[in-house]
């Protein structure tokens, strides 16, 4: 585990504790509970979400614990002394089934469950929201930015400009999402992913003359120069420099790997930068642009043909704009030995109760992906499909072959299998994101993913909704 992000039990809200207090003086601090880590909307109305953060999450939940100078804190702020020292040999001991890192995950259903004692699983819920739903959301942003840009390079430039230390996490949810590599050197030594990086314009303003610097540059990283070019004039003093600095390294066996525009008409500069370095025969040297991009400002200077081969991407991507956040919420379903729910007159904030499981829809020929159905978790009978908040609409499906998508992760507080690297989890991402159709992925009005209920968990749904109504009117 990494030194960088090690967080005490008291990575959590106060009411988390609060409420295992009142458990542990009730002397049912142990029982048996389940709950639901879910999300209820889509980020950036997009049609999909890549989802992240697993590895992580389990990676601190096998060594979370609460220390002397937590216990102490505790104290300080009211908390009993009985509850203090139950908390000093606290460990996470409970059961994960979950999606697999990397996924594609719709709203409403459930993308991860947690079973174990009702304060050990309270206590965990803002760690568990805090790391799944912003790597959720950061592998998101990203995958929106490959699917348009296609295969050209992708780099991460966020971390200046992410929230304090978010940009630890921010980068290795990147890369799952598709980017090739990150500026953040603490986060490629630690997730072993690339690092990347060019050179900033105070370099070149440190020297008397643009050449200077450039050759400077170049001859302290002959394989691997990119030069920035607008410091002073793009085309007529960043371009000629660097053509000429390009010249000096074939004569010595080296190659320009490229330029880096970071500012002025991206696209309008990068043509004409191109037919600059075509005619001084350097055909090789690549075009990089950074600047404020996004998925939809990448999707522009494509469609203006504009002849870039990689973006470097940097505050959009690592605060994940325009959204900032993803709604994942962690809810009770299972508790004391009965199914839990939580009613709301909004419909699609009504909880589902019990255990469940979901099950993918695969299209028989060639395997995409047509709907996820959730259901009670042992059941097996899924070829009718049923949409919650449309009463009396269902789907059928024939022929068609489904697979199970939460699997167990975790048991008595110990990982099940071998950590799997950041890299595995970015290819895995992609060939889940091959299955998907592309008119999900669209960046504006994808097809909406159909979520539905199993005709078990529907009728347990209704009978439970009918049960706590009937007992709030009996006490009227």
């Amino acid at each position: 585990m990494n030194n960088f992000f090690h967080p005490s039990g008291t990575y959590t809200d106060h009411y988390q504790l609060t409420m295992s207090q009142a458990y542990f003086s009730r002397s049912v601090g142990e029982q048996h509970v389940v709950f639901d880590y879910f999300f209820r909307k889509l980020p950036f109305n997009g049609g999909y979400a890549i989802f992240a953060g697993l590895e992580n999450l389990l990676d601190i939940l096998e060594h979370i614990q609460f220390n002397e100078d937590d216990i102490a804190f505790l104290r300080q702020w009211g908390f009993d002394s009985r509850f203090t020292d139950y908390l000093k040999n606290f460990r996470f001991k409970g059961s994960i089934y979950s999606s697999l890192e990397g996924d594609i995950v719709f709203p409403t259903r459930p993308v991860l469950r947690v079973e174990g004692s009702i304060i050990e699983t309270q206590i965990i819920e803002t760690l568990l929201l805090n790391i799944l739903n912003f790597q959720t959301l950061i592998a998101t942003k990203a995958s929106r930015m490959l699917h348009v840009a296609g295969q050209r390079s992708l780099i991460d430039f966020s971390m200046r400009r992410a929230q304090g230390g978010a940009a630890y996490h921010a980068s290795r949810a990147a890369i799952i999402g598709g980017f090739d590599a990150t500026s953040n050197v603490k986060s490629g030594m630690d997730f072993n992913i690339p690092v990347s990086g060019t050179m900033g314009h105070s370099f070149v303003q440190s020297f008397d003359d643009e050449l200077s610097a450039f050759r400077q540059f170049a001859q302290v990283w002959p394989q691997n120069s990119i030069l920035l070019v607008d410091t002073y004039n793009s085309l007529e003093s960043g371009l000629p420099n660097a053509i000429k600095i390009a010249k000096e390294m074939e004569s010595t066996g080296n190659r320009l790997k490229g330029i880096r525009l970071d500012s002025g008409d991206l696209a309008d500069l990068s043509k004409k930068s191109r037919k600059m370095l075509d005619v001084a025969g350097l055909p090789y040297v690549n075009i990089f642009v950074s600047n404020q991009l996004d998925e939809f400002s990448i999707q522009t200077l494509l469609e203006q043909k504009a002849p870039i081969d990689g973006f470097g991407v940097g505050t959009n991507l690592g605060t994940g704009q325009p959204d900032a956040a993803l709604d994942g919420v962690y809810k009770l379903a299972y508790a004391f030995d009965k199914p839990r729910i939580k009613i709301s007159e909004n419909t699609a904030k009504t909880t589902l109760p019990g255990k469940k499981q979901v099950h993918r829809i695969l299209d028989s020929e060639d395997g995409s992906y047509l709907a996820d159905i959730i259901t009670l978790n042992e059941e097996n009978d899924i070829s009718e499909m049923h949409y919650p908040l449309y009463n009396g609409k269902n789907t059928h499906f024939h022929k068609c072959r489904s697979v199970v998508l939460l699997h167990p992760v975790m048991k008595d507080g110990k990982r099940i299998n071998e950590p799997k690297s950041v890299t595995e989890i970015a290819q895995f991402s992609k060939e889940r994101l091959h299955q998907l159709p592309e008119s999900y992925k669209r960046l504006v009005n994808p097809q909406t993913y159909r979520v539905g209920l199993s005709s078990c968990l529907l009728k347990e749904r209704n009978h439970q909704i009918k049960n706590l109504k009937e007992e709030h009117s009996s006490r009227l």
